[in-house]
């Protein structure tokens, strides 16, 4: 058997992808234990109804890896969800502070394969991914990073900010229970 090159290629997600990211993203909650066995079929057709449109539109941009004497294999990938929010302040590292037009990234589906984790291939798909958001001009690139990630995130120039979840039932709360998970 002969050893696996250790060159790994990069690529974009095309239309023709979809399908390999749906998986990806399903196994990488299926990984993290938020997903189980009975929503993953739902959760993997549902992200194809989604990235149909979204990668056509350009919402979402997505990067996937394999290794050159494997090109066809996919071993890992990585995307971001182009999304509009609030102009904000944005302090520069120099201390500048000016106010940013609201175009935001999200960082989606970082995942590899199990069988080459720990070969560089979320960190290469991190820089692919933060030098597109450079040369895109985002105002701000934010994800949620899984135990697992978090080092590798942090190395890269990512921290944790002050943002909260609720994790309350959002389709049973009606106005009055609403305000009663409200600090009073």
């Amino acid at each position: 058997m002969t050893a696996m090159s250790t060159e790994i290629l990069i690529r974009r997600v095309t239309f023709a992808d979809i399908g390999i990211v749906a998986h990806h993203r399903t196994a990488m909650f299926m990984a993290m234990g938020s997903a189980t066995p009975a929503v993953a079929d739902r959760l993997a057709s549902e992200t194809l109804a989604y990235l149909r449109e979204a990668v056509l539109t350009g919402e979402y941009v997505g990067w996937l890896a394999s290794f050159a004497d494997q090109p066809t294999e996919t071993v890992a990938g990585a995307g971001v969800q182009i999304r509009r929010v609030l102009p904000f302040p944005r302090r520069w590292p120099d201390g500048r502070v000016s106010v940013a037009q609201g175009c935001q990234g999200i960082v989606l589906n970082v995942y590899t394969e199990p069988a080459f984790r720990r070969r560089g291939l979320a960190r290469r798909l991190m820089q692919e991914v933060l030098a597109w958001a450079k040369e895109t001009r985002l105002d701000s690139l934010v994800l949620h990073a899984a135990p697992d990630g978090r080092s590798l995130y942090e190395q890269m120039g990512f921290g944790a900010t002050n943002e909260m979840r609720f994790m309350g039932d959002l389709a049973g709360l009606s106005g009055s229970s609403a305000q009663s998970h409200q600090p009073g």
